[in-house]
């Protein structure tokens, strides 16, 4: 079960088949992390206040890493994204929103679908309800490497972590904490993202930590992957 908000995912039948989705390149929203977003297009402050409306839910999912657009200028999208609910929204009153939005399960599209009069794009979706377990697989990540590739990246980039809230972490929340955290780009966010488990979600960070280190070892500069 995921519990974002005051509300409890446990199976299937609590999540929708379709969702609005906000495509953002960079952006990585993990099940039980937190999101802050900043809204100000038009076409997604409508988003919000439907979302609002309903059940909360919207996907966030990134634009297609090659580029790729339709025929009416907005990107193609990756076919995994992942559902956040809105669990606080603030307006600014220059006309924005400052949302945060809570992670519950990541989706695959199934089909883009048109909704008559709603400039926002929507998806019909399959969630990956493995999710909803949270914690697991959590006892199988090798905590002390992750913390070890972190604590190293920290010290090259000069950089400094509150090591008391990182100690009392579980491995689940540390794990999903730290990708969404990470300053990598979009295929490395999308990697972490479709990790198949939590174990190789970690993993796969230690690899992409390891490689951002040896690349500024090699340049002698502070360089993150892009």
């Amino acid at each position: 079960m995921v519990q974002a908000g005051n509300v409890n995912y446990a199976d299937e039948a609590d999540l929708p088949s379709a969702v609005p989705v906000f495509p953002l390149s960079g952006a990585l929203l993990l099940p039980g992390g937190q999101l802050p977003l900043n809204i100000f297009e038009p076409r997604y402050l409508a988003m919000i206040d439907d979302a609002m409306a309903s059940d909360r839910i919207i996907g966030m999912i990134q634009p297609r890493l090659d580029g790729a657009s339709r025929s009416d200028g907005d990107p193609e999208l990756c076919q995994v994204g992942c559902l956040g609910r809105i669990t606080s929204l603030t307006e600014t009153g220059d006309g924005r929103y400052i949302i945060n939005l809570q992670g519950i399960a990541r989706f695959r599209v199934t089909e883009e679908i048109h909704r008559q009069n709603k400039p926002y794009r929507c998806c019909r979706l399959t969630a990956f309800l493995r999710d909803l377990n949270f914690g697991e697989g959590a006892k199988e990540v090798d905590r002390d490497a992750l913390l070890k590739a972190f604590r190293q990246y920290l010290d090259a980039n000069q950089l400094e972590a509150d090591w008391e809230s990182v100690s009392r972490a579980s491995n689940e929340t540390l794990v999903n904490a730290l990708c969404m955290m990470s300053p990598y780009g979009a295929a490395e966010k999308q990697a972490l993202l479709e990790a198949p488990d939590l174990k190789t979600r970690a993993e796969t960070l230690i690899a992409i930590t390891e490689i951002a280190l040896a690349r500024e070892g090699e340049d002698g500069s502070n360089h993150t992957l892009q």
